[in-house]
């Protein structure tokens, strides 16, 4: 679906905010963003976890507002603009059925997987609508598909990707076409939470979520995306 969608080559000048980004899909990303000449905030729990020198390291816990608002204050005063956001922090929770886990996995996953970026989301918004070029990439899972089922043995997973789909079709309702937002399932990918069988790596789970930062304004929003096609919700 390339040449259906205008793409912005380069994205010198621009700046990106990445969640989750010492590790996995959200490491690759930001270093791929990075290639491809935006300035790089790295959000970390712990930012002495972001070894790239291409990135500039912020702390962020998505649990943790405090920690969120810090950080698109900080991309706010040093770069006065912001132009993607990544939300790529993630767990996996709880497995087993539903009766079986413990509440505190459930809250724990929704916290991080839901909360987190429906926050982070909120406190970037004034910052991603000052231009024409705001775009939001929410990392999501097939695991969160009504369309597949939602089988994976980890309820509150697929539940808290299920909401994170919602909140890609709300933010596209409430800001588009002033914001381009879009949803993503890298597939299984290679990562700690992936394990060592998946059978994807690392690069090729990111392809998509770098493609999607790339649309320019006027791009097609809203949508859940898996190897550049939109996939049903």
């Amino acid at each position: 679906m390339d040449e259906d969608i205008d793409l912005y080559d380069s994205l010198a000048g621009q700046v990106a905010l990445v969640t989750g980004a010492t590790r996995g899909i959200g490491a690759e990303v930001a270093a791929d963003l990075a290639d491809l000449g935006a300035t790089v905030y790295a959000g970390a729990r712990d930012t002495d976890d972001v070894t790239d020198a291409a990135l500039v390291p912020v702390r962020l816990d998505v649990t943790n507002e405090r920690t969120i608002e810090g950080a698109i204050d900080r991309v706010e005063s040093e770069e006065g603009r912001l132009d993607v956001l990544v939300n790529n922090a993630g767990v996996y929770g709880p497995a087993g059925a539903l009766h079986t886990v413990p509440t505190s996995g459930i809250d724990r996953t929704l916290d991080t997987n839901l909360r987190g970026p429906m926050l982070v989301t909120k406190h970037a918004l004034p910052s991603l609508l000052v231009g024409e070029s705001g775009r939001v990439v929410n990392v999501s899972s097939g695991s969160g598909q009504f369309s597949g089922g939602m089988s994976t043995g980890r309820g509150p997973y697929a539940v808290s990707k299920a909401g994170l789909n919602a909140l890609t079709a709300y933010l596209h309702a409430e800001y588009g076409p002033e914001l381009v937002a879009n949803a993503v399932c890298p597939g299984w990918v290679r990562t700690d939470m992936g394990g060592p069988g998946a059978t994807r790596s690392v690069e090729a789970g990111a392809e998509t979520p770098v493609w999607l930062a790339r649309f320019r304004p006027g791009s097609p929003g809203g949508r859940l995306w898996r190897d550049r096609e939109v996939v049903d919700w």
